[in-house]
């Protein structure tokens, strides 16, 4: 691992002059990402800035009725607090599944927006990889690629992005908000992550030397009625091979509110914004609900071992509605 500094801050205006002086310079929450990144070679920053000890480690209610996350709060934190798991059940649960309680109990909600694909040739530095050296290619075009993309990806990268919490928030809205030295800044979670294109190397839309602040959720009656399912190879902790946040708010039968993001299919948290459109103020019926996941994943690109993902999608968005459902009528 390459030498690195260290540096514990206490403000946030500190910490943002920090990394603006020093363009080597990477923050640290919780690290379960980060870290690991270094002791493969992948990350090699000339200085850690220690963030856990800025005042960003609380949940609270915001005056419309939705609740703000400081970026410091942990994921334990988080998935445990009772206004989240009241108003966003799927939160709560899509934080639950994603990792172990000895690395939930570390990582940050800042952080966990901010980790890396787990794409074996991005963590592998030997191998050739878009987005750790742009220009080099993407070996899993050929090569190993059955957990990889089936929408948004291009010919430059099919890695998918590995957050269950962010697909739980881009289903709900989520605002993140952050810190430059040029002042404070929002960014809607539907734009925060780039689209792959040709620079995959680009993964979000933050300023240079931007500090995540925290997270908003909009206030979203529909979210109390709200669940969060992932399917992974074990059942124990593991990365989705896909997974889905969804929301239905029923009355006299017809869909009046339906929120869906699918996980572990594409680079980023992917709002099913086509299956929204379809199903709203429709009726509520497992043919609709299937008809609405082929609208959204009529758009799939498969590779020769991946396509296990749409019909896989296509049933937990039929499973998860009829739930749903299912509870609305009782």
């Amino acid at each position: 691992m390459k030498e690195f500094g260290y540096q514990r801050v206490v403000d946030v205006s500190e910490a943002v002059a920090v990394l603006g002086a020093d363009p080597d310079a990477r923050f640290l929450g919780g690290g379960t990402n980060l870290v690991d990144l270094m002791k493969t070679g992948v990350e090699r920053p000339g200085r850690l800035v220690d963030v856990r000890e800025l005042p960003l480690d609380r949940v609270e209610s915001t005056a419309d009725g939705g609740l703000r996350v400081g970026a410091t709060v942990t994921n334990s934190d988080l998935a445990a607090h009772p206004e989240v798991r009241r108003r966003y059940p799927a939160l709560t649960q899509a934080v639950l599944a994603g990792a172990s309680g000895q690395l939930r109990n570390m990582a940050t909600v800042g952080g966990n927006l901010l980790q890396r694909t787990r794409c074996g040739y991005f963590t592998d530095v030997v191998s050739p990889c878009n987005k750790r050296r742009p220009g080099s290619g993407c070996p899993a075009i050929e090569g190993e690629h059955h957990n990889h993309a089936i929408l948004g990806a291009s010919g430059h990268c099919v890695a998918t992005h590995p957050s269950d919490m962010a697909v739980a928030l881009t289903a709900f809205d989520a605002v993140v908000s952050y810190e430059t030295t040029d002042g404070p800044g929002e960014l809607p979670l539907a734009d925060f992550y780039l689209p792959v294109g040709d620079t995959p190397h680009l993964e979000t839309a933050l300023p240079s030397g931007a500090l995540i602040t925290g997270v908003t959720l909009p206030p979203a009656p529909v979210a109390a009625h709200s669940r969060y399912r992932k399917v992974r190879e074990r059942a124990s902790y593991a990365f989705a091979i896909g997974s889905i946040a969804g929301a239905l708010d029923v009355r006299d039968g017809v869909v009046h509110d339906v929120r869906l993001a699918f996980g572990a299919v594409a680079s980023r948290p992917w709002r099913a914004r086509v299956a929204e459109r379809s199903l709203t103020g429709g009726p509520v019926s497992a043919d609709a609900f299937a008809a609405a996941a082929d609208a959204e994943l009529a758009a799939a690109k498969v590779l020769p071992h991946n396509g296990y993902k749409v019909p896989l999608m296509r049933n937990l968005v039929v499973a998860m509605l009829t739930e749903l459902a299912e509870e609305a009528a009782r």
